[in-house]
């Protein structure tokens, strides 16, 4: 049986798990749709709560939790087990015992990665799955070649294990030259981040559907050194102009000297230190602009974006996002 009639998945198209931008509402709005919707990681309480509306708004149908694993704590995992996510996709880093832990509470766990070689472990420490990351994919990025170029190494390296592929998702026909390419199924960040449900704020999305660029940083690392594809904003004009859209290299030494502390920071401090940041001052956290936030947090936060920006013009509902993007 394959791979998305075992989870009950009408359509090859995953919802890419975005922090607090990916709440229940769009969750389970794609789910319903047939697609596979995905909560993003937030303080766990409010994690799972959000599983469980999530699956309340599509009943029958599959709901995926997305754990980074840099930030990831016990209850989280509980909450997957609890709140019966079909599956959860760790990203951002390696954690066997989370693996060990999900999979004895009989959810299936898949690895974000990168490389052929990332896969092998991936699979040797526990993972059901594999979520292959272009370049191109938007949000941080563990990838360091286009998906064109590692998903037949990755493909190769799951020996049948089913595989999700992110980066560059746009339409159906992205959709449908990947799954013809031997993915299981398509993940779709930006698309989502462009609808109604999604909980970016307005300003966020205005600024997407403005952009014909995005620029790969680590400008927005601190406590959480990884590079990141963001839309220009002023942060980024007045950072990376220099010789580096990398960022300065002192703000990227901090970044790294920062991450035990992201580590051990409540997720729920982020919006806090979000408020705090000014374009003038390079010390930004990896938080994003969402609902509820002033206005000017679009020039202070990172506005994570893939390359598929320059080709999607319109916010849409999330029902309409997963019929675009179904073959």
């Amino acid at each position: 049986m394959e791979w998305r009639e075992r989870i009950g998945l009408e359509h090859p198209v995953v919802q890419a798990g975005m922090a607090a931008a990916a709440g229940p509402a769009l969750a389970g709005a794609v789910s319903a749709a047939g697609g596979l919707g995905t909560v993003g990681i937030m303080a766990p309480p409010a994690f799972a709560a959000s599983l469980r509306k999530a699956r309340r708004l599509a009943p029958g149908r599959p709901v995926a939790g997305n754990l980074i694993v840099p930030f990831t704590r016990r209850a989280h995992v509980d909450a997957c087990v609890s709140e019966g996510a079909s599956l959860v996709v760790l990203h951002g880093g390696f954690a066997p015992r989370w693996v060990r832990r999900l999979r004895d509470g009989g959810v299936p766990v898949f690895q974000t990665v990168g490389t052929a070689g990332e896969a092998r472990r991936a699979l040797s420490e526990g993972a059901t799955g594999l979520v292959v990351q272009g370049l191109e994919a938007g949000g941080h990025l563990v990838a360091s070649a286009p998906l064109g170029h590692v998903l037949p190494q990755v493909l190769e390296a799951a020996g049948g294990a089913p595989v999700l592929a992110a980066g560059g998702v746009a339409d159906a026909a992205d959709v449908r030259r990947l799954i013809d390419a031997g993915a299981d199924a398509a993940v779709s960040g930006t698309r989502f981040l462009l609808t109604g449900e999604s909980g970016a704020h307005p300003a966020y999305r205005r600024r997407l559907l403005e952009a014909d660029c995005t620029l790969v940083t680590e400008l927005f690392g601190l406590g959480w050194p990884l590079r990141h594809r963001v839309v220009p904003n002023a942060a980024t004009t007045r950072w990376c102009a220099g010789a580096s859209d990398l960022g300065p290299e002192w703000v990227r030494r901090a970044a790294v000297i920062t991450g035990p502390v992201g580590r051990v920071a409540p997720l729920g401090a982020l919006g806090a230190v979000a408020r705090l940041q000014r374009p003038g001052l390079p010390l930004f956290s990896p938080a994003l602009p969402l609902q509820g936030m002033p206005e000017a947090a679009v020039d202070r936060t990172g506005l994570y974006a893939g390359e598929t920006v320059g080709r999607l013009d319109d916010v849409v509902s999330a029902a309409e996002a997963v019929r675009r993007l179904a073959p």
